[in-house]
């Protein structure tokens, strides 16, 4: 391993939609700030994500000042989404968590509604600090996360990604590759290591900010999506399944907890400290 370094930063304001790259990002307890703040539901309050509603990567979520979002999309008008008031919640429902967020106003869920084609409403984490734990199998009290789908960060390393793509080339479906990074949708992104080094890594420092490693990270469908278009494959999944299953968990990438706070900058070093 040569000196790693981080390589860039991504932020998703909105869960599930495509996000921006800035050169730097303070770090929080429970993430990157701005990053998974907003999530859209549908009529019972369940989460929208690309899982089942692939769309969602055609669609982009920017960052305002204060907090706002704007939205975009192809052949829509983009609209400016205000931090709602926190004068009266609705529950998400995130996987196995219930997480009381705060509704955008009527504006924001009628111009979701209308590109996904049927009834959502976006809805804000006014307090991260106390609305959603982290698994308390792999966090200490009082550490919370977004409406990340478990955990404050995630890593991945270009070397690693490199390795994939090789073997995605001598697998079933070579067409499919090689692919990007913004499939596996990080937060951090690190340059300079061995392949699948990461896998090893227990607690790192990126510039000035340390970092706990909670446990790999499992990856879904979502890694089959192409997220400029929304179409799906095969790859990564089926060579993740062949050379990186790890019990039930196809892995790729490592979820991160922050053990201070910060600014992180792309060119800062990245020293493994465990």
């Amino acid at each position: 391993m040569g000196n790693p370094s981080l390589h860039s930063i991504h932020v998703h304001p909105l869960k599930a939609a495509r996000g921006f790259a800035p050169d730097e990002a303070v770090v929080e307890p429970w993430g990157l700030a701005g990053d998974r703040r907003w999530v859209l539901v549908d009529g019972s309050g369940k989460v929208i994500t690309q899982r089942p509603h692939p769309r969602m990567a055609l669609a982009a979520a920017g960052l305002l000042p204060g907090g706002g979002l704007l939205l975009s999309a192809s052949g829509r008008a983009p609209l400016s989404v205000a931090v709602p008031e926190p004068i009266g919640t609705v529950t998400v429902e995130i996987w196995r968590d219930k997480v009381e967020g705060v509704p955008a106003d009527a504006s924001a869920h009628a111009w979701f509604s209308d590109f996904l084609g049927f009834p959502v409403r976006l809805v804000h984490l006014d307090d991260p600090a106390t609305r959603r734990p982290i698994d308390p199998e792999y966090a200490r009290p009082g550490e919370t996360v977004s409406f990340a789908d478990g955990y404050p960060l995630l890593l991945t390393a270009l070397a690693s990604l490199d390795a994939l793509n090789s073997l995605v080339a001598q697998g079933d479906h070579p067409e499919e590759g090689p692919l990007p990074m913004s499939r596996f949708r990080p937060n951090v992104v690190v340059d300079g290591t061995d392949a699948w080094a990461e896998d090893g890594w227990r607690r790192l420092a990126i510039g000035e900010v340390t970092f706990r490693v909670a446990k790999m990270c499992g990856r879904c469908v979502v890694t089959t999506t192409d997220q400029e278009t929304a179409a799906r494959g095969r790859e990564p999944l089926r060579t993740l399944a062949r050379h990186r299953r790890f019990g039930d968990k196809l892995v790729f990438g490592q979820n991160l907890v922050p053990e201070s706070g910060g600014t992180v900058r792309i060119g800062d070093p990245v020293r493994v400290l465990e």
